[in-house]
């Protein structure tokens, strides 16, 4: 399973670098840093990680989304263009894979949304889980279908479970097959600790320390 850290901040980035396979932006998260110069970000991030960067586009028509992705994907290899699950998202999806751009289809809520996607050539497709369980639906339900429906017709786009907001949403998305998963900062720091780990680990040190008479 891919790991894709959820921010655009630099420092958060290089805290984690050796552990995830890429980042994921989107405009909310980009409008947050100090430096607004996106070519500029988008191009940092990717010197920093080995995998894809997923960067959305800001135009809501076909021919924008279509000349901004290539735009996009002139600023590094790792750039992945990031489009939503619209009509004109899905053609512009279409037209950029064909041009051989990554592409990740975001703002999925549905299996046929999905099914789309796929059809389309979309690199990734990402399922929000956390808003869909705000609407009293259940997110990771989503993930197992659309895993299931991939499955069955042999599609190659990768599952990426987004709006992850806790580390129960990481467990489960794993646990439901999806092939990557982007978190925020919060929910990745939760990856590397367990409470029991750091009792073990007190209890150890307090009794070599007991050992040597310290």
């Amino acid at each position: 399973m891919e790991i894709f850290l959820d921010t655009a901040d630099i420092s958060a980035i290089e805290k984690y670098k050796d552990f995830v396979d890429g980042v994921t932006t989107n405009p909310s998260i980009l409008s947050r840093q100090k430096k607004k110069d996106v070519h500029d970000i988008v191009l940092k991030i990717s010197r920093l990680v080995a995998g894809p960067v997923s960067v959305e586009v800001i135009s809501g028509d076909f021919g924008g989304m279509v000349r901004e992705g290539e735009s996009l994907a002139k600023i590094h290899p790792n750039v992945c263009v990031k489009l939503p699950c619209t009509f004109d998202g899905l053609r512009a999806c279409k037209t950029l894979s064909n041009k051989g751009i990554a592409t990740n289809l975001t703002l999925c809520f549905s299996v046929p949304q999905a099914m789309m996607a796929a059809k389309c050539g979309a690199t990734y497709v990402s399922p929000f889980i956390g808003r869909i369980d705000d609407i009293g639906q259940d997110g990771i339900n989503l993930i197992s279908d659309i895993v299931e429906v991939y499955g069955v017709y042999g599609f190659e786009t990768k599952v990426l479970s987004a709006s992850v907001r806790n580390i129960n949403h990481f467990i489960q998305a794993a646990m439901a097959g999806t092939d990557a998963i982007t978190v925020p900062e919060k929910v990745l720091e939760q990856v590397f600790t367990h409470p029991l780990t750091d009792i073990g680990l007190k209890k150890f040190m307090d009794d070599w320390n007991k050992s040597k008479g310290k």
